[in-house]
């Protein structure tokens, strides 16, 4: 079948062709490796910052306002996850790049019906700031959501639906109606470490949420919370 997450992969063959190997790959179905090749030093890499962690903060200028400069992924990034802040740019935010930076401020927020295969993890983040939008927002093509730390499409439709919002649940896409008003709610995180940095963006509105089991942030993210007050003094 069809390769999912290619961008995971192309970071992968990015690495090791800057490390001295090169990999040909037939439509990501087959991957050949040269014999003979070896790994050698390129002098100086800059190992950049997560793009998927980056998301939360650029949502958050998305739909609060002020303007959040996240550095150490840009134009030149690899990672397949900073073409969420393309997302964010469709949906009515103001975003820039830079070699080593992506910018967001706040904009209208558009709801909007996209395949968000390439960018799986951060698509998570697009399905609780589609709360802030006028009009619906479809996910499609991300039945790996199910195949998770938890099966994502279930979890993130019944949190969602707390919050007050509309949902219809496919096999494998998620449809997002915003609530004229957004309920107060205790979240469960389902020890899913991205349920729990997704929903608390919700915060950012006038309605109290409570996450369950925040320490869950820890597989990637241990001081989230704190950044992420951190950045509400900012603005």
């Amino acid at each position: 079948g069809e390769l999912v997450s290619k961008p995971y992969i192309d970071i992968t063959l990015h690495l090791m062709k800057t490390f001295g190997v090169e990999v040909v790959h037939e439509n990501y179905q087959v991957f050949h490796i040269k014999g003979g090749q070896t790994y050698h030093s390129p002098g100086t890499y800059l190992v950049e910052g997560d793009a998927s962690s980056a998301s939360y903060f650029l949502a958050a200028a998305a739909i609060k306002g002020g303007t959040v400069r996240v550095t150490g992924i840009g134009k030149k990034s690899v990672q397949g996850d900073t073409k969420f802040a393309d997302v964010l740019e469709k949906m009515g935010a103001k975003v820039s790049w830079g070699d080593d930076y992506i910018e967001c401020s706040r904009g209208t927020l558009q709801g909007i019906d996209m395949d968000m295969n390439h960018i799986p993890d951060a698509a998570m983040t697009i399905a609780t700031t589609a709360l802030f939008a006028d009009g619906p927002t479809t996910i499609r093509n991300i039945y790996n959501w199910r195949v998770k730390e938890t099966d994502r499409l279930s979890a993130m439709a019944t949190e969602l639906r707390k919050v007050g919002a509309e949902v219809e649940e496919g096999q494998d896409y998620i449809r997002v109606v915003p609530p004229t008003q957004l309920i107060a709610a205790e979240i469960g995180t389902y020890n899913d470490h991205r349920m729990a940095m997704c929903f608390s963006l919700v915060a950012l509105s006038d309605t109290q949420v409570t996450i369950l089991d925040p320490k869950c942030t820890a597989k990637t993210f241990p001081d989230y919370f704190e950044q992420l007050a951190r950045l509400s003094q900012l603005t």
